[in-house]
């Protein structure tokens, strides 16, 4: 979910010098796609951020309240996944479409992003996920938002399911982040699908973990609902969790698996 690298384009213009036409149309897109201003580099990445884990997370929360009579997790899994896809795709060349401090971690740490950018997505994350959960307790009624906590985490009810619901979400959370950084971010490993893979690992994520832990792998998408149904049991879980699961891709990512420039031994 970083940046990707500028594309080159293919120009066929007959009776020119292709080999000039070519160079000329690699310096318009790398002048197209640069970022040039403040705005550019700081402040419209960090909205996007702010847009899109809004996006999300209002899905995400409605999907959870909307399908309390259920108590299935097949809805909940293909909105966060199709609503997660969409996002990146969209945002995905502006920000990178993390939508998740745990992403982001793990994306700096494999060195696909500026360190000074990581403050201000994590704070545009959270703001984002308050103000999805806000949106989604503005649309349904009452009684089905204190039914479901306002879409936050309260499957976790003892301290002995809290350790199992905690290392459920360090593994789902390094599937995920392992996804993103070696589709992403490795250029030995990246791909264009990478927005589609990332959709895919959320819902499959949720369709496993979701009775477990409710699958989060997102502590802007816990922090979010539980500040505005002020339900905070547990909630420890979905930072902790997640910050292992991204920590450990990191080390893989860092040690064994990333390319010769992202290896930091055995190059």
């Amino acid at each position: 979910m970083s940046v990707a690298e500028p594309k080159t384009e293919v120009f066929t213009v007959t009776g020119v010098d292709m080999e000039e036409t070519q160079r000329e149309g690699d310096q318009r897109t790398k002048s197209r796609r640069k970022p040039v201003t403040i705005f550019e580099r700081y402040i419209q990445p960090c909205l996007a951020e702010h847009i899109g884990t809004t996006l999300f997370v209002f899905v995400g929360c409605a999907s959870v309240i909307g399908n309390m009579r259920e108590l299935g997790t097949i809805q909940p899994a293909v909105a966060h996944g199709l609503a997660l896809g969409v996002l990146i795709m969209v945002f995905g060349e502006i920000s990178g479409g993390h939508f998740n401090p745990a992403v982001s971690l793990s994306v700096y740490l494999c060195g696909g992003m500026e360190l000074s950018l990581l403050g201000p997505y994590i704070l545009a994350q959270l703001s984002g996920g308050m103000t999805g959960a806000a949106l989604a307790m503005a649309v349904y009624p009452s009684d089905l938002f204190i039914a479901s906590s306002g879409g936050a985490f309260n499957v976790v009810r003892s301290l002995d399911s809290a350790a199992r619901a905690t290392i459920a979400e360090m593994v789902m959370t390094l599937f995920l982040t392992t996804v993103v950084c070696m589709g992403a971010v490795n250029s030995r490993t990246r791909s264009l699908l990478v927005p589609l893979c990332i959709g895919v690992t959320v819902m499959a994520c949720i369709l496993a973990g979701g009775p477990v832990s409710g699958a989060c792998m997102n502590p802007a998408r816990a922090f979010g609902p539980a500040v505005t149904a002020n339900y905070w049991d547990h909630h420890w879980i979905y930072w902790v969790g997640p910050t292992s699961g991204a920590l450990l891709t990191v080390s893989f990512v860092r040690l064994l698996f990333g390319d010769r420039e992202t290896r930091i031994i055995l190059k």
